[in-house]
């Protein structure tokens, strides 16, 4: 409406002056046009800027937000480890990721009504301090559940080429089946492992038919992979729940995966595992102490990353997108939607040798290989922090093309998510492996 009208008076301008040429006055109409937009929207931010009352501060590595926000609030955008108390005075929410720890310090005295952080996990968030004082708080639960399968994925079967075995022959325990413990269970049943679960909330609620005890996991489990929240207390305390006496209760040696929270396994006592042979080897995602992380630890493992199992551009979109649209719930902001465009992969389409008995494991390892990562972080441990920042997101299966897969092959590959050739009769079946 703003930018017709204002069409209209340039428009009648040029008139004034005796221009009747219709050619000349869609020329003036067009650049003009393009002037009054850039003006145009200049000025409204500035103005809409003054009038607001609403103050948002955020992260600013939370990928796909910055432009969404700020025709309706004013926005500041600070590093996560540097967002402080004086910065919250005057705002009325606040995201976040899990560099930053919104404690009684942070928030005391603050104008914060509405924190969100476009994390799974929230223990960097003082939930009972939040509660006392009705500050509405929000997660991101299951917004990389499929990265952080890829990443375990890919570890199996680095596993299983360093040291020879098939993961068809091995069986995973699971602890921890939220919605990233679902996601790896079903990857590794497509893998054709035996699976088995644990989740003691869940057996709670659900009845325990279907889930496993830790002595059954500690007794016939081959790899045992973390997917809990961080519990420091309570019956369901996950805090350091591996230590000595858990290593210790295993019945033969096994590999171990962590991609949940550093403090879940003890340091001390898993370098002991590594050195006794109880853990044959591990790949660690996460750390106790992040970023100052264990250097000894870090040189006993396959495969050491900085915390960015769940770091695909997928994922981090879920994440933006389920904390604005609590955001815009909240405060009624009537937000538009959003869908960004993800990047495209450099070389999404991979030609696989039909004969070849690694076709779906190369497949599989082509999407993400988590070893460039690991190397990396080896050679340059003090560099964990800014590596994770500005860490190049990658693409989850779908985003990749599989090409000259036999039918079965190609069934499997659609699967796991992979985009493949599809003939007319399995039209139908494609729907069914797609969640």
């Amino acid at each position: 409406m703003v930018l017709e009208s204002l069409l209209k008076v340039m428009i009648f301008v040029c008139l004034q002056f005796g221009s009747k040429d219709t050619f000349i006055l869609s020329d003036i109409k067009t650049r003009v046009l393009s002037q009054i937009k850039k003006f145009v929207y200049v000025c409204v931010l500035k103005i809409l800027t003054c009038f607001f009352s609403m103050k948002i501060v955020a992260d600013n590595k939370i990928p796909f937000l910055k432009g969404l926000l700020e025709p309706y609030a004013e926005v500041v955008y600070l590093p996560g480890k540097e967002i402080n108390r004086n910065d919250l005075l005057d705002a009325d929410a606040l995201l976040i990721r899990t560099r930053t720890n919104c404690t009684r310090e942070l928030l005391e005295g603050t104008k914060v009504r509405f924190i969100g952080t476009a994390t799974i996990g929230y223990d960097h968030i003082d939930i009972d301090y939040c509660k006392a004082k009705n500050i509405h708080w929000v997660n991101a639960p299951g917004c990389n559940a499929r990265a952080v399968a890829q990443y375990v994925t890919s570890v199996i079967l680095l596993f299983a080429k360093k040291y020879g075995f098939q993961p068809s022959d091995k069986t995973l325990g699971i602890i921890g089946v939220g919605q990233v413990g679902q996601k790896v269970e079903r990857c590794a049943r497509l893998l054709g492992m035996d699976v088995l679960l644990n989740d003691p909330p869940r057996a709670r609620n659900e009845g325990e038919k279907n889930f496993d005890s830790l002595k059954r996991m500690q007794r016939e489990c081959d790899i045992l992979t973390f997917h809990t929240v961080l519990e420091k207390e309570g019956s369901d305390k996950t805090f350091h729940m591996a230590d000595a006496d858990f290593f210790s209760k295993l019945k033969k040696p096994v590999f171990l995966i962590n991609t949940s929270r550093g403090s879940v396994i003890e340091t001390e006592a898993l370098k002991q595992a590594l050195k006794d042979g109880k853990i044959i080897d591990c790949a660690l995602d996460c750390w106790e102490n992040e970023p100052d992380i264990d250097k000894d630890l870090l040189e006993s493992t396959l495969i050491a990353t900085p915390h960015i199992a769940g770091y695909s551009s997928d994922g981090k979109a879920n994440a933006t997108r389920m904390i604005l649209e609590q955001l815009n719930s909240f405060f009624d902001l009537k937000l538009p939607r959003h869908a960004p465009q993800l990047p495209v992969p450099e070389e999404p389409i991979l030609k696989i040798h039909k004969n070849s008995p690694h076709k779906i494991a190369s497949a599989l390892l082509y999407a993400y290989d988590p070893t460039k990562d690991s190397d990396y972080l080896k050679k340059n441990p003090q560099n964990f922090e800014d590596y994770r920042g500005k860490y190049k997101l990658r693409r989850e299966y779908k985003a990749f093309r599989i090409l000259n897969s036999n039918e079965s092959d190609a069934e499997l590959l659609r699967a796991f998510g992979f985009q493949t050739p599809i003939r007319p009769e399995n039209h139908a079946k494609e729907a069914f492996y797609r969640d």
